[in-house]
């Protein structure tokens, strides 16, 4: 299992300038970002073994973080 951390700049390399600019100029999306990384930061965690959990844990945070995903890529999308 590659135990990759996914930011957002990693997941959409060619919307890097418009994940900038709507981190500054767009508070709901600042926070959807934020979760984000926080969920994502954990996950990594998880996978790497710094941080115990259950495969359940594990799967339920995967799940959050694809929701949060696409929010984020529909967001881009609008934006676009």
């Amino acid at each position: 299992m590659s135990h990759v951390p996914h930011g957002l700049h990693e997941e959409f390399p060619l919307s890097a300038s418009a994940i900038s600019r709507l981190r500054i100029g767009d508070a709901h999306f600042a926070r959807i970002a934020e979760s984000y990384e926080t969920v994502n930061r954990e996950i990594h965690r998880i996978e790497s073994d710094v941080e115990p959990a259950s495969d359940a844990t594990l799967e339920d945070l995967k799940k959050k973080r694809l929701k949060l995903k696409d929010e984020i890529a529909a967001m881009l999308r609008s934006a676009a």
